[in-house]
């Protein structure tokens, strides 16, 4: 490291910097472009703008054995996973399941995802509260797992094993000797139930296999394929779309505004919670080659961990007022929650299909949201989001028309 390159002692991964992580992120955005963490032997990147940049440039930032803390998990865990690959490689395992991600197929799904959140949501908030976390896991693991075609008995263990993975990201320590095992047994769990004989057929596991068949990807690409895309698609929509009901329930005008035009509002909401409260907070890259980073010098092998929570509060980018929640904010789905650049998520209108249909459900059935005590915070070296959310409902007097058998009154434009 440069004699004068900014450095710092930050435990960025302490259980008390995990729970508010801010200060941390404002410090070292104030420190400089790219700041060495001695403790973990990695460049912390924490403006909006140098994230960016390396995003977009994974011929100098790469992923492969760079995107965790440890080698373990890099060269173990990762290796050769769409996570964890770069250029031709990574190309030929994200299109497996590209056409099925895009925005043509979710169009498809609007009716059959808008059905689902009528259901949860009024289920949910008949007894006048309801957790945010339990209604957002219900509503996209029921989504995840129908589309991939997991055995919904397995439940559980994807959950536990999604987040898992996420903590295996983070430094060595008892919150990553704790994950491997749950990890593990995850991707373990499908290896012993997925087969091409009981992959349903459509699903997003039979498009899988059906790319192994046709020589575009390997037999043991299969399997880690559909970890990946599994712990992808629920961790971090559940954890977003929980925090933008409770984001919408601490700012009642916000809501208000919503429930005056759920069609325009309810995406924007959600990018708006997603930029605040980033559900995955960090991932490495590391340097094939030497790079300047806001004038930082790096050498090729380095590390560099990039804070995507850190971005969405950067007030360089956000303004002053950017650690506020306004779903009116200009272009705030220019956040970088769901990454960048040739690994920007593939699932991004799916999130948004999800998003829509809870939000738009809610609107229709609720007149105000309120926080019935203060949300739970679930610690996680990656994850950022409650463990449970409870929210207290006052139920409209014309409730959504779903209740005495239509549902297309509380769905008026969701296919726009």
């Amino acid at each position: 490291m440069p004699a004068l390159a900014p450095s710092t002692s930050l435990p960025l991964f302490a259980e008390r910097v995990l729970a508010d992580p801010y200060p941390a992120y404002d410090a070292l955005r104030r420190t400089g472009a790219a700041v060495h963490l001695d403790e973990y032997g990695v460049w912390a990147v924490a403006r909006h703008a140098d994230i960016a940049a390396v995003l977009k440039a994974p011929e100098i930032f790469g992923s492969e054995n760079g995107i965790a803390l440890t080698a373990l998990a890099n060269q173990d865990v990762l290796a050769e996973s769409v996570f964890a690959s770069d250029g031709a490689r990574h190309s030929r395992l994200r299109d497996v399941l590209a056409p099925h991600l895009a925005l043509r197929t979710m169009r498809t799904l609007v009716t059959r995802i808008a059905d689902r959140a009528d259901g949860l949501v009024a289920t949910y908030t008949q007894p006048g509260r309801f957790d945010a976390v339990a209604l957002a896991r219900h509503m996209v693991c029921d989504t995840v797992m129908e589309l991939m075609g997991l055995p919904s008995g397995d439940r559980d263990v994807l959950l536990a094993g999604s987040a898992a993975v996420f903590d295996a990201f983070g430094p060595y320590g008892t919150r990553y000797q704790q994950a491997l095992p749950l990890a593990s047994r995850m991707a373990q769990v499908l290896r012993d139930t997925l087969t091409r004989e009981t992959a349903e057929p459509g699903s997003w596991i039979s498009a899988v296999f059906a790319a192994v068949d046709a020589g575009r990807i390997d037999e043991a690409d299969a399997i880690p394929l559909v970890c990946a895309y599994t712990v992808a698609a629920l961790d971090t929509t559940v954890l977003g779309l929980a925090d933008c009901i409770v984001q919408l329930a601490r700012h009642p005008r916000q809501w208000q505004i919503l429930r005056g035009d759920p069609l325009r509002w309810s995406v924007p909401a959600f990018h708006e919670a997603l930029r605040l409260e980033a559900p995955i907070q960090g991932y490495g890259r590391l340097l094939t080659r030497a790079a300047d980073i806001g004038g930082v010098r790096l050498d090729e092998g380095e590390q560099v961990w990039l804070l995507y929570g850190s971005a969405g509060r950067d007030p360089h980018r956000w303004g002053d007022a950017a650690d506020e929640y306004n779903i009116r904010r200009y272009r705030n789905n220019e956040h970088l929650a769901f990454g960048g650049g040739s690994h920007l998520c593939a699932g991004i209108p799916l999130a948004e299909l999800q998003a829509r249909a809870v939000l738009r459900a809610l609107a229709a059935r609720c007149t105000h949201l309120t926080l019935d005590g203060e949300p739970a915070r679930a610690l996680n070296n990656l994850l950022r989001g409650y463990r449970e959310a409870w929210i207290a409902v006052e139920l409209s007097p014309h409730t959504c028309a779903r209740d005495t058998g239509s549902s297309q009154a509380c769905r008026q434009g969701a296919a726009s």
